[in-house]
């Protein structure tokens, strides 16, 4: 078994520090991370300026962009031993609901996925979470699920856990995405020279966040673990488009 290690907080971050560490005496762990936090950078790729990637002294890979980046150059040459799946995280805070949209940690799945390989992104709520080992753990234990009965090649996991000690966690539950509000204003400032800078502001609150959503498991104390779907062909408004679209103007 050999798994490839990314994330978005870069490859200095705590969590993915941890997560090595963790996988390793499960497997042989190549771990190709951005230079810096990437965090919210989404699926994009470098296609207008060549990327460097450096060998670190723990033998960690540094590559100045994106978390797709990364995934995308290990898979398709970079290491000499192609990945047998992809794990992403530990992300420093939740993704959640909408959150997989905009997520680094999630777009470093998905490439894996997209390349044909099994994906987990794992990702450790809260803004100072603290309890990295307790996320690690986890990620052991679904690695060892998998080895014992393997996933398919095109799946997708988007596992989020509390920040709690692992013993106290109540169990791992299959969840949906939730949904949040729409974001909060942007932040409007000042630079030293008085020209108008802005912040983009936090994600909106909580919306669709009942049991059965992502946002429940975790809120109960439960590891939530959503399977994550690329087709994002909405089917049942097929039909209607095509009347839609023979209508006379």
């Amino acid at each position: 078994m050999h798994i490839l290690i990314s994330n978005d907080d870069g490859y200095l971050a705590q969590g993915i520090n941890t997560l090595a560490a963790a996988l390793r005496p499960f497997a042989k762990v190549s771990v190709v991370a951005p230079d810096k936090n990437r965090s919210a950078a989404s699926n994009s790729l470098t296609l207008d300026m060549p990327l460097r990637a450096t060998v670190c002294e723990n033998g960690f890979v540094r590559v100045d962009g994106t978390p797709t980046d990364c995934v995308h150059l290990a898979i398709t040459g970079l290491l000499a031993d192609e990945p047998d799946m992809v794990f992403a995280g530990i992300n420093h805070g939740a993704n959640l609901g909408d959150d997989v949209i905009y997520s680094g940690t999630v777009a470093a799945a998905t490439e894996g996925r997209f390349l044909g390989l099994p994906a987990v992104a794992i990702s450790l709520v809260g803004h100072n979470a603290k309890h990295f080992d307790t996320a690690a753990q986890v990620a052991v234990t679904l690695l060892n699920k998998m080895q014992f009965r393997p996933l398919p090649e095109d799946t997708l996991l988007n596992v989020n856990v509390p920040d709690l000690p692992f013993s106290e966690i109540k169990g791992f539950l299959s969840t949906r995405l939730g949904q949040r509000h729409k974001a909060e204003a942007v932040i409007r400032g000042s630079d030293p020279r008085g020209q108008t800078i802005y912040w983009v502001g936090p994600p909106g609150a909580e919306q669709d966040a009942g049991p059965g959503t992502d946002f429940d498991a975790v809120k109960n104390g439960y590891v939530s673990v959503t399977p994550l779907q690329l087709d994002l062909t909405r089917y049942e408004r097929l039909e209607g488009l095509r009347d839609w679209l023979a209508l006379d103007a």
